[in-house]
């Protein structure tokens, strides 16, 4: 159980670590386009969307990371006041309630909503748009698998610890 702990957390370590790149890529490239559209009165269709697509990477990609790290958004009014056993029975039973169920959901309709845009060669619908729609499509279903595997290894970890204890 540990070694597969490991493998997941390695995984989106890794994953997190490249990724927190793409923020400088996504500074850089706004600042161009706020430069362009405000001193050259110039805009062009593809620089916008390269910065939703950058930005869709970054959000969905780094799922993994953020809960490998616990720093996803935890809207809670009890969670914090409660016992570590508790929070463990917690993230145990939400993780194989809410998140593993979910993320199967997503990757599923995710992964035919890739192949489909695959299959037809989609690409933006704006004249000067970006090719390949499916590229950020198929984030979709990685970002989710990559979460999947993070809730997994969380519940498993969690489990570890309740066992050790019980």
């Amino acid at each position: 159980m540990k070694t597969i702990i490991h493998h997941i957390d390695r995984i989106n370590e890794t994953v997190g670590r490249v990724v927190a790149w793409f923020n400088i890529a996504l500074i850089i490239l706004v600042c161009f386009d706020v430069t362009r559209r405000y001193l050259f009165k110039d805009s062009a269709a593809w620089i916008m969307e390269l910065e939703w697509h950058i930005f869709a990477m970054i959000f969905l990609l780094s799922a993994g990371f953020t809960l490998k790290h616990d720093k996803h958004v935890r809207v809670d009014l009890f969670y914090e006041k409660f016992s570590e056993r508790e929070k463990a029975w917690i993230n145990v039973f939400g993780g194989i309630i809410f998140l593993l169920p979910w993320c199967i959901i997503v990757i599923y309709t995710g992964y035919d909503y890739a192949q489909s845009a695959f299959v037809i060669g989609e690409s933006s619908p704006d004249p000067g748009g970006l090719p390949g729609r499916y590229v950020i499509k198929a984030a979709i279903p990685l970002g989710f698998l990559l979460l999947f595997l993070q809730g997994l290894a969380m519940i498993l970890r969690q489990y570890s610890e309740l066992s050790r204890k019980m």
